[in-house]
């Protein structure tokens, strides 16, 4: 438990966090291509246009993000692993739920909506974040659940990139394949 919690601190790295979230995801969305089709860039970053490729975006860039940000925020705010697995959460429902309420009203996707979708999710996870880092300490129970949480996410990604399920979250919806399409 950190007992002198540095709000500014952590504000700033969470402000420096959200802008990184945004750029960097949103580059991420071609990195697949640009890399040749290389399967291990894939594993990480979106190989077609369903939804649930898309998730990746925030959590690949939050997950690079945090690699930077941990070291200069573990002594400074509590919670980091919840924050952060919390975030990832919110993030991936605002871009799921809001995504599929949006396209079932309007009847297909509208590109600046997923855009915006993208950078309210960014935002979202970053002022979650920073409300648990700022909070009293939770048991560490909750940090290794967290941990586990976001293990099995990174997991799911990869598994999932090379062996989706048949289900609408994973269909490209360009293509209406499921996966890495082979040409």
């Amino acid at each position: 438990m950190i007992n002198n919690v540095d709000n500014k601190k952590i504000l700033k790295w969470h402000l420096w966090g959200t802008a990184f979230l945004i750029l960097v995801g949103s580059l991420l969305h071609f990195a697949f291509e640009w890399s040749n089709y290389s399967l291990i860039v894939g594993a990480l970053t979106p190989v077609n246009e369903s939804v649930w490729e898309h998730l990746k975006l925030g959590f690949t860039s939050l997950l690079i993000f945090s690699i930077f940000e941990y070291p200069n925020l573990k002594n400074y705010a509590n919670n980091y692993f919840i924050a952060k697995a919390s975030g990832i959460i919110v993030f991936n429902l605002i871009i799921v739920l809001l995504f599929y309420l949006y396209t079932s009203i309007a009847g297909h996707s509208i590109l600046i909506l997923d855009i915006s979708l993208y950078v309210a999710g960014c935002i979202l996870c970053q002022i979650i974040s920073y409300k648990f880092m700022c909070r009293k300490s939770f048991p560490k129970s909750i940090s290794l659940i967290s941990i586990v949480f976001i293990i099995l996410q990174l997991a799911s990604f990869i598994i999932f990139t090379f062996n989706p399920p048949r289900l609408p979250i994973f269909m490209d919806s360009k293509t209406k394949s499921y996966g890495i399409v082979k040409d």
